[in-house]
């Protein structure tokens, strides 16, 4: 007779596992923005075309500088007329870069690897503001060499040693970067590309372009603490005014970039807590 002796159950053995670090969080995001074309496809036609906007508005310095009062202060202004095409799209930049992996449920695997959240959605931040921030310095110098020869024959040349001329050509990156992280929290927050770029465009260009020309003096006053009205005060020459927001603004060009990074980290910091309380 065949007697049948239980065998003990065995326990597979444990694998010790290393918790991802957040610089091996920093080469994932940089090896997938790398590996998607649609966002260098989006940067170089935002530094193309801006490039190539600056570049065409810079053909009519020579009726400016006639009947301008003073267009040797204008430089800076037409090198980077671009910044307003440029913000289309870093700001869409922005937003797919987050909202993309939402679209196609690789948010999870990114999860999977930072538990904890906050560290991936801080990894892929500083990953895509980087990448903007490039691509704006990039604009700058290909806009200015666009813009000089029609700048210099029109007596507007850019002086980097003009303090209003350093701080235009100098805060165009800080600009976009600012509005590519702003954007990047509203992808975040709606987990939607098409509904993220809606949201970003339509507030950032739309909204606040609308509620400025509404003449009730409380509304203007308001308007110019929204984002891009407040932001754009960096990058803007007051004898000439901005190229990206009709509303005029009061606020010093510091204070008003300033606005427009609280917006950014309070949108962010919204975007972190739900991130960490909402399933993916």
């Amino acid at each position: 007779m065949t007697v049948l002796v239980p065998t003990a159950a065995t326990t597979p053995p444990r694998v010790a596992v290393r918790p991802v670090g957040f610089g091996r969080l920093l080469r994932a995001e940089w090896i997938k923005l790398r590996s998607l074309r649609s966002t260098w496809w989006v940067l170089g036609a935002g530094v193309l075309l801006g490039a190539a906007f600056a570049g065409m508005q810079s053909w009519s310095v020579s009726a400016v500088a006639a009947e301008h009062p003073d267009p040797d202060r204008l430089g800076s202004v037409y090198a980077t007329a671009g910044v307003t095409t440029a913000l289309l799209a870093f700001s869409t930049v922005g937003v797919l870069s987050i909202a993309g992996e939402y679209g196609t449920g690789q948010i999870r695997s990114t999860l999977v690897a930072a538990p904890t959240r906050v560290p991936a959605l801080a990894a892929k931040l500083l990953v895509t503001v980087a990448a903007v921030l490039v691509a704006s310095v990039v604009l700058v110098g290909v806009g200015w060499a666009a813009a000089a020869p029609s700048l210099a024959a029109g007596g507007m040349p850019v002086d980097l040693t003009d303090p209003d001329d350093l701080r235009i050509m100098a805060g165009v990156p800080l600009f976009l970067a600012t509005a590519s992280a702003l954007a990047f929290a509203v992808g975040a927050l709606v987990r939607s590309s098409a509904a993220g770029i809606a949201v970003v465009l339509g507030l950032l260009l739309v909204v606040e372009n609308g509620l400025g020309m509404i003449p009730w003096d409380p509304l203007r006053d308001a308007v110019q603490y929204l984002p891009t009205s407040a932001g754009a005060r960096l990058v803007t020459n007051d004898a000439f005014g901005s190229v990206i927001t009709s509303v005029n603004s009061d606020l010093p060009p510091w204070t008003g970039y300033g606005v427009m990074l609280a917006w950014a980290v309070g949108a962010l910091a919204l975007a972190a807590v739900l991130l960490h309380r909402r399933d993916a």
